[in-house]
């Protein structure tokens, strides 16, 4: 059991017959006889809905535990993501919609860590910055060269704003969450001769 005023985001809680990822949590003390409150922002481990509840600071709550597994992506098809554990070669499908809209940045080869509730994945943890490349985007615009944003469709297909100076076949960090852009990556340095 634990307490919901130490509710922190990555934990599986059990409420209400239903169980939940806590994305993010935040405790607010309460003032003389009124107790506190979490504030909390879950995702449904059953469908990846989102809910936002505040819970009683006091509330005890079953925490679930959470297993995690660094997988290799393989393939995604209309419906599942498929993964491998490198050291088994097991390999285990995720429902697209529990991997959620960054489904579109995995790429074949890549690892990532993948929870497990009892032996059923149940959640795919993205890193928070992705390095990905510009596919398209217009030329700048000579009268706001740095200040404006412009849109850019990124190899994947998502399109994101981006800095005017930015242009095809560069490589960005983008966090993955919120879909910004962070900066330019800079051109390999092994392209130096020797």
């Amino acid at each position: 059991m634990v307490l919901a005023s130490q509710l922190r985001a990555g934990m599986a809680i059990q409420f209400q017959k239903q169980e939940y990822k806590v994305i993010a949590a935040e405790y607010h003390p309460g003032q003389g006889q009124m107790g506190g409150s979490t504030h909390a922002r879950l995702q449904s481990l059953e469908t990846g809905t989102f809910w936002e509840h505040s819970f009683r600071s006091e509330l005890r709550l079953e925490e679930i535990p959470l297993a995690k597994q660094s997988l290799e992506f393989l393939y995604a098809d209309a419906d599942h993501s498929c993964f491998m554990n490198p050291e088994t070669f097991e390999q285990t499908e995720i429902p697209n919609a529990m991997v959620g809209p960054s489904a579109s940045f995995l790429e074949p080869g890549m690892r990532l860590v993948v929870e497990f509730v009892e032996g059923r994945p149940v959640s795919v943890v993205f890193p928070e910055v992705l390095e990905v490349k510009i596919a398209s985007t217009a030329p700048p615009t000579h009268q706001q060269q740095d200040a404006a944003f412009k849109s850019a469709r990124l190899e994947n297909g998502a399109e994101v704003m981006v800095p005017q100076f930015i242009k095809a076949g560069d490589t960005i960090r983008l966090a993955v969450v919120s879909m910004k852009y962070m900066d330019r990556v800079k051109a390999d340095a092994k392209t130096k001769h020797g």
